[in-house]
């Protein structure tokens, strides 16, 4: 399986609290609830399209009690994202949590990069990280994570957890696809390419 991230972020870089203003509060973080005015349909579409994709889901402890708190509820056998995140397996990196209610889920408590390695030789299509940035950045810095689509919010917040903050890993990925929705989020799909490549910009 693929190992990709959909995450949501601002221009900035800030993915903590998208959905609501008590999501999460850590570090006394007082945005939350920011991609509500601009998420509409096109980009509802396309998150639609991306569960789709998805054979496995792979969270962090605090997206995992986030979703876990609300998904069951969705019933509807015709919406896509809740049959998928209440029926697929689901694996959360947690070293406290032992026993998940959500149906199918297993707790990762081990070493999670050589776990999740261990995951990805599974045949199937796409392991989906969604949010979960702490989890992403570990996998990202160990190269594990094969294409990011990056869902970028026309606003700055100025504070905030931050998914390339500094210390990530140098990278460098290949633009896949690129796409805008009438609210001005721009989602950017980025596939692994390697290492940054330098070079020096001179007058002729």
């Amino acid at each position: 399986m693929r190992l990709t991230l959909t995450e949501f972020v601002t221009l900035d870089g800030v993915y903590q609290g998208p959905g609501g203003p008590e999501e999460d509060t850590a570090d006394g973080f007082r945005h939350g609830g920011w991609v509500v005015p601009f998420f509409e349909d096109t980009l509802g579409e396309f998150i639609t399209g991306v569960f789709g994709e998805v054979d496995a889901f792979l969270l962090g402890r605090r997206t995992y009690d986030i979703f876990a708190e609300a998904w069951p509820k969705s019933t509807d056998p015709a919406d896509p994202i809740a049959k998928a995140l209440n029926t697929l397996p689901k694996y959360v990196a947690s070293r406290t949590l032992t026993s998940p209610d959500w149906h199918n889920s297993t707790v990762l408590g081990g070493d999670v990069v050589a776990e999740v390695a261990k995951l990805k030789e599974q045949p199937g299509r796409e392991l989906q990280i969604h949010g979960s940035g702490a989890l992403a950045q570990t996998l990202f810095d160990a190269g594990l994570i094969d294409m990011i689509r990056l869902i970028v919010f026309p606003v700055v917040l100025g504070s905030g957890l931050r998914l390339f903050a500094e210390g990530r890993t140098p990278s460098s990925f290949r633009l896949a696809d690129l796409r805008s929705t009438p609210t001005g989020v721009t989602v950017q799909t980025l596939e692994l390419a390697g290492v940054p490549a330098y070079g020096s910009m001179t007058v002729e």
